[in-house]
Order: structure tokens, then C-alpha cells, then sequence
């Protein structure tokens, strides 16, 4: 089986950068975590989830080894990465960002946002995990700030929001409306309830909304609902409704070696 994956236009135009939001479909893992489950940290066989992740890498043009990972703790933690991590070095942080060509950065998710990021002119690309915690906190202006830090221009800053949970099977409650409101008066446009209903959240909405705030040029969201499509992509929320499990999905961007 092929390996389906989607791609931001925007970012797809960018000389050199290869970049992929991968789902659930085209791997090796079996039963609740079939097929493309990339989380070391799950109860899937670990050969399964290595030979995934190597799959997912090799498809876009990295080796194996240069794919970068994190041990995401739903922060606004950026960290730098200047080579190959060493076996199984997972570092405490929710986003990544690098100038160097040939590492891929890796960020997983099943309902978070993923988000991808580039400056192609500048050579330098980034990653980031946002779960409503991460996005309150900030990770996605942080993300910037450290692309900017290492010579990138906010203004030619490409970046792609991927398969997330979207505002309709998002349900949270008056309780984190009004927390979220109090922190963020601006984000009420991101709150919703329906017909009387319980309050409902636009992650990926309010994502948009602050990367355009930190200066963004052209911020690229793909509108894919992870919930929506469970056949597609592993949600945890979907997951949890029915009484079972998720894997994670990989998100993924780097710069190619010049040839």
C-alpha cells in the first residue's frame, strides 16, 4: 500500500522544502493502531511504529535517523536542533525549529494542531504541537520568534495548519470559554454554541488568528477535521467516544540537501 499524505499548496510552492501531514492510512501497524501509527511512546509494536516512521521519512527524501522528534508536553517550549538526534534522544518541547538541510522535523498529534513552517529564503524551518494549552500559552508566536532569531523574516514565513480537531467536535464547556476569554478578550469570534448547546472551540481558528497577529505572511490552514474522518486520521477524542485507542499521526518538514 502507498502512503496518502496531504501538502499546503503554499508551502509546496517553496524552493527546497519538503514538508507532509501524514494520517492513519499506508503503514504496518495492526488492530486499534492499524496502519500508520508513529508514537513510540504507545502500546504498538515497536518494529511496526520504526519501520512507519522510517517509511514516512524515506517518502519525502530523509534518512531514517535525521528525523527529529520531541516528547510533547503541551508547552510553549521551542527547541533548536543543529543535527541528527542521537537513538531514542526525545527532548521536552513542543516545537522545533532548524537551519540545517537534511533534518526532518517530526510532530505528532491525533486531534492537537499541527503546524508547519518555512522561510524558504532564509533557510529555516519549523514544527510545532498546539493543543489548546500550547496555543493559550503561546507556542505558535514562540515558533516564530525562534525562526526570526535564526535569521528568518516573519513577513516570508509560510505556515501550514494540518488535520486537527475543528470547531463543530470540539466541545469544552462554559467553564474553558470563560478562562479562555479572560486570558484572550480577542477570542471570542473562536467560541461557539449551537443551538443553546455547550460551548465549542476553533483551535485551529484561534491558531490562525495569532500567527497572522505575530506577522505571518501567509498562513495556510487545510481544513481537515481529524474527528470528522477517523478512517483517515487518528483522533483521540473519537478514539475515547468509542471506547478505544489512538495512535498518533506525523506531521513533518525539512529542508532538502543540495544535490
Amino acid at each position: 500500500m502507498t502512503i496518502p499524505f496531504e501538502q499546503s499548496r503554499s508551502l509546496a510552492r517553496l524552493p527546497g522544502i519538503r514538508h507532509g501531514f501524514f494520517g492513519r492510512r499506508g503503514g504496518t501497524s495492526t488492530g486499534l493502531y492499524a496502519s500508520l501509527n508513529a508514537s513510540e511512546a504507545s502500546e504498538d509494536r515497536p518494529s511496526s511504529v520504526a519501520r512507519n516512521r522510517a517509511d514516512i521519512a524515506a517518502l519525502l527524501g530523509f534518512a531514517p535517523e535525521a528525523l527529529v522528534g520531541l516528547r510533547q508536553v503541551h508547552s510553549a517550549t521551542v527547541l533548536e536542533v543543529t543535527r541528527r538526534p542521537a537513538a531514542g534522544e526525545r527532548p521536552e518541547a513542543d516545537a522545533v525549529v532548524t537551519r540545517v538541510p537534511g533534518l526532518a522535523l517530526g510532530i505528532l498529534t491525533a486531534d492537537c494542531t499541527p503546524i508547519l513552517f518555512a522561510d524558504a529564503e532564509a533557510g529555516v524551518v519549523g514544527a510545532a504541537h498546539a493543543g489548546w494549552k500550547g496555543a493559550v500559552g503561546g507556542i505558535a508566536e514562540a515558533t516564530v520568534a525562534a525562526m526570526v532569531d535564526l535569521g528568518a523574516r516573519s513577513d516570508r514565513i509560510v505556515a501550514a495548519i494540518g488535520p486537527t480537531i475543528s470547531l463543530p467536535n470540539y466541545e469544552v464547556g462554559p467553564e474553558f470559554a470563560a478562562n479562555l476569554l479572560r486570558e484572550h478578550r480577542d477570542a471570542e469570534n473562536r467560541i461557539a454554541r449551537s443551538g443553546g448547546g455547550r460551548e465549542h472551540f476553533d483551535l485551529p481558528g484561534f491558531l490562525f488568528d495569532h500567527l497572522m497577529a505575530a506577522g505571518v505572511g501567509i498562513v495556510d490552514d487545510l481544513k481537515l477535521c481529524t474527528y470528522a474522518e477517523p478512517k483517515k486520521y487518528y483522533s483521540h477524542r473519537y478514539a475515547t467516544h468509542q471506547g478505544a485507542v489512538a495512535g498518533r499521526q506525523l506531521s513533518v518538514i525539512g529542508m532538502a540537501l543540495e544535490a
